[in-house]
């Protein structure tokens, strides 16, 4: 233990000592926030020159003791609560009643408080002679003793912070810290959890049913992705973590729900970078007799709603980086092909597989032998155009081969009814006209073993009960996803999914 954490367990025993219990069972009653009191503080100055508070004039806050300063006979403090910070004032005379021989002032609060403990007090909120709104502490209580001392936050004369917790990998390791002493982290994920509570609003406007489905699942579906694979014991049987919940949830509408939707967990045993954490959370909703024409007009709706939602001033207008996205829509609307030929010259509609090989090459695009046509048509998208998709785009129309659980397009051979929404140059949405022939779907799950077969661990398995499932008839439906975390990152300005995650996966300490 470092110097510090063997003098804080020193004043741990003095507490006790004493008779305080430094970790009390009792509630604190908490009445007031920082914040609240910082903001709204109101008094007038009467004809005499005095002053006359009108609100906060009783309070009880609780928080950490984040900065102390001795002013003479008094003390000054800073409390940090969960909705920010507040300056106490605190004089020896008037702490718990002013008794000469309680310790409470010259002993535990001069001496054995700590910065980063957990304490209460009681009091009235006054404006100070500079102008700082603060409470006048008449009662404290010990609430938690902090054995760890926290990184201490500095700023020079010019404001910039230094001696800072910023190393990025301690910040998402030890988040409890991170948020302690950097708050204003704190308000990504309030918007993250805004997010989410405005897309669970607008979808029970639609109607759509909140639904769970199962995280173990004995088939990997619904996404080409690596799966983690383990073992059931009772039922002696190989078990993986649910890639994408797909096939449960047109499974619903096969049973008679007209829209379904779900916000969940889904795990990928892939890379971790920037964009990618093995665990992450996914919104999927299925609504019968749409298509994805209706998809797009409805994602438009969304978020924008969101965008509005999470924006102060109500606009739709969004700062992420270097650029202003616009999500009032209509979205632009681009074929695969289109935007390929627009961006690389390359026409990958009539291009053999041969070809498409020959142009990753020269292009130097990391490719190997596994890849068929689709992955060679989705690597060279993802390399030459996806950047470059700024403004909310609609890319529309895939090829067949890319897309295994889609409705062959209407009227254009060899294409199906798919789009992907991309903003920033990132996909963030994957919506499909969902495919509800069951003899088709067999075929195109055999071409995915036939993949399989040739090395791609991202193939999709034979799911003989969901083609049962589409036997006994699945109405026309419309089917999208979205990465939750890629919407945080999106409307939270923020280029690191480990930015809008609490807990993101990370190496084991060495």
């Amino acid at each position: 233990m470092t110097e510090q954490e063997l003098l804080r367990r020193e004043s741990l025993q003095k507490l006790r000592e004493l008779g305080i219990d430094p970790y009390p069972a009792e509630m604190f009653e908490v009445t007031a926030h920082a914040a609240d009191i910082v903001q709204n503080y109101r008094e007038e100055v009467l004809e005499d020159g005095t002053k006359n508070r009108l609100n906060y004039t009783s309070v009880a806050l609780a928080g950490r003791i984040m900065a102390t300063r001795e002013a003479g006979k008094a003390m000054f403090m800073n409390l940090q609560d969960s909705s920010g910070r507040i300056q106490l004032y605190m004089r020896r005379e008037e702490i718990n009643g002013g008794d000469e021989n309680s310790p409470m002032f010259d002993t535990v609060v001069k001496k054995l408080l700590d910065l980063g403990d957990y304490v209460g007090v009681k009091g009235f909120a006054f404006r100070t002679k500079t102008g700082e709104v603060s409470v006048h502490v008449q009662e404290f209580k010990f609430l938690s003793k902090s054995l760890r001392p926290l990184p201490v936050v500095k700023k020079d004369n010019e404001g910039h912070i230094f001696d800072a917790f910023t190393d990025p990998e301690l910040r998402y390791r030890m988040r409890y810290v991170d948020l302690t002493v950097n708050p204003e982290f704190r308000e990504i994920f309030i918007k993250r959890t805004k997010m989410i509570k405005t897309i669970r609003a607008f979808l029970d406007e639609l109607g759509l049913l909140e639904v769970e489905t199962p995280i173990l699942q004995p088939i990997h579906g619904g996404a080409a992705a690596r799966p983690f694979k383990t073992h059931h014991n009772a039922l002696d049987m190989p078990i993986y973590m649910r890639i994408a919940n797909e096939l449960y949830l047109k499974r619903l509408i096969v049973a008679g729900f007209d829209g379904v939707y779900e916000l969940s967990k889904m795990f990928r045993n892939e890379g971790m970078d920037r964009t990618h954490n093995p665990e992450f959370s996914m919104l999927e909703f299925y609504v019968a007799y749409k298509d994805y024409y209706w998809l797009m007009d409805v994602t438009e709706q969304m978020f924008e709603r969101i965008a509005r939602a999470l924006n102060s001033d109500g606009s739709t207008k969004v700062t992420v980086g270097e650029h202003e996205i616009e999500f009032a829509g209509p979205y632009k609307r681009l074929t695969m092909f289109d935007a390929i030929l627009q961006y690389t010259g390359l026409n990958v509609e009539t291009a053999d597989e041969a070809e498409l090989r020959s142009y990753c090459r020269q292009q130097h695009i990391e490719i190997d032998a596994t890849m068929g046509k689709a992955k060679l048509i989705d690597e060279i998208f993802g390399e030459k155009v996806e950047g470059n998709l700024i403004q909310p785009t609609f890319l529309i129309d895939y090829p067949v081969e890319m897309s295994p659980l889609t409705k062959k397009h209407r009227s254009k051979p060899g294409l199906v009814e798919r789009f992907e929404l991309f903003v920033n140059g990132k996909e963030v949405g994957n919506a499909y006209s969902e495919l509800n022939d069951p003899i088709d779907q067999r075929e195109r799950f055999e071409d995915q073993l036939g993949l399989a077969a040739r090395g791609d661990e991202e193939a999709m398995a034979m799911d003989e009960d969901f083609l049962r499932a589409l036997e006994y008839g699945m109405p026309p439906t419309a089917g999208i996803g979205f990465g939750i975390d890629r919407l945080a990152m999106l409307f939270t300005n923020q280029t690191s999914i480990q930015e809008v995650l609490f807990f993101p996966q990370m190496r084991p300490e060495v």
